[in-house]
């Protein structure tokens, strides 16, 4: 009988994952126990998803705000401290500056605006047209933002992120300075000693700085790269990736995990005889319309995968091709010639007309975005993904 279901994408529960697990076993355990369950035959190019989360929970890969006071007390000593382009998060980012600050004597911390990196905004971008403030080249001090915009909270959160965010820096008797700007030359005018926060920008903003005059320059990927006195830590990002864990410590992103994912592919492939990609996921990307939030707070979608999910899509738009080159078929007819031209499709269709709108991003971005809003962030209890089909196409 034809096929007719593409792409099937199932939340695998498991149990609680604890430092010290086996994950690779209770990986394979779950998909195998799922898979006899629901009655699904696990196949070549199947591919599980695990998120970041349970992975760095199995490494132990934490740290205090302790942990982070010391990084950052030792890389700047005395001098104030820049805090720059943090994104406005109570998870993402408050224990991190509370660990900042309790390593600095005195803090500016200045804020992007009208938004962050990933969307979440201190003001709606009308209201500075209706003030007449240009974002791009206006520099307000924490008055001057009050006295036009007033206190506003944030839509989702009900957060006024800027007193959040000075309140738990005062919360050290740390002196602090809020200020608003785009510009990353413009800390420098408060400080030449810098700890930007930016995510997928921090490359250039740490090159800037460093070539307008700034002195101790760092980034949150510098901050706990290495252990400080037996915390967890992440020799390439550092505190990026990082979620709040307890009132006073957080949770790494995961190290290392390339040979986790090849250990589960060789795993299955031992117990199943077929080949499934692995790949470890933290944050997709979707646009909130309401609160136009991206997500994307995690350095990389996906830290480590398997050799097969390397690479973009190779895809046609059925409906140009439909529309197009063969608009004058119909039925059966329609479906042999689409089917045909699947089949001899050119290995590369970049700049071809009919792959025109199917945006070839990188693979392990797509299924992470995939798996990401299958898993959720609350309390689905399923933070393994097991997806099907998803190398399918129309000749399947």
């Amino acid at each position: 009988m034809e096929r007719v279901v593409g792409t099937v994408v199932r939340g695998l529960r498991c149990p609680i994952i604890n430092q010290g697990d086996n994950i690779e076993e209770i990986v394979v355990d779950s998909v195998l126990k799922a898979s006899e369950v629901e009655g699904f035959t696990i196949q070549d190019k199947d591919i599980i998803t695990l998120t970041e989360s349970i992975v760095a929970r199995a490494q132990g890969n934490y740290a205090t705000i302790d942990h982070i006071a010391q990084d950052v007390q030792s890389k700047f000593g005395e001098e104030t401290v820049g805090v720059i382009f943090p994104i406005l998060s109570r998870n993402r980012f408050a224990n991190c500056l509370r660990g900042i600050a309790k390593g600095a004597k005195k803090v500016v911390l200045m804020l992007s605006y009208p938004s962050d990196e990933v969307g979440n905004h201190l003001v709606d971008i009308d209201l500075l047209d209706e003030k007449g403030v240009n974002p791009w080249t206006d520099v307000l001090t924490e008055k001057q933002f009050r006295d036009h915009f007033g206190y506003i909270k944030h839509t989702f959160t009900g957060v006024d992120y800027i007193d959040y965010y000075k309140s738990l820096i005062e919360e050290f008797g740390v002196e602090c300075e809020v200020i608003f700007s785009n510009n990353a030359k413009t800390i420098l005018d408060y400080t030449k000693n810098v700890l930007t926060c930016d995510i997928h920008t921090r490359l250039r903003t740490k090159r800037i700085l460093k070539a307008n005059g700034g002195e101790k320059i760092y980034g949150l990927d510098d901050i706990l790269s290495a252990s400080i006195n037996g915390s967890g830590y992440n020799e390439a990002y550092g505190l990026l990736g990082s979620n709040k864990s307890t009132e006073d410590s957080v949770k790494l992103f995961p190290r290392n995990c390339q040979p986790l994912v090849d250990k589960i592919q060789q795993i299955l492939k031992e117990k199943t005889g077929k080949n499934v990609e692995v790949m470890v996921y933290g944050d997709g990307a979707f646009k909130d319309p309401v609160g136009k939030i991206w997500e994307l707070a995690d350095p990389v979608v996906s830290p480590a995968y398997t050799a097969g999910l390397d690479g973009t899509p190779n895809e046609v738009k059925l409906k140009y091709l439909a529309d197009n080159n063969f608009a004058d078929l119909r039925g059966e007819e329609l479906k042999q010639a689409i089917s045909e031209f699947i089949t001899n499709k050119n290995e590369d269709l970049v700049g071809a007309m009919e792959a025109q709108g199917t945006t070839p991003r990188k693979l392990t971005d797509l299924i992470g975005s995939l798996s990401d809003l299958t898993s959720g962030s609350g309390d689905k209890g399923t933070p393994i993904v097991f997806i099907q089909g998803y190398f399918d196409n129309y000749t399947k």
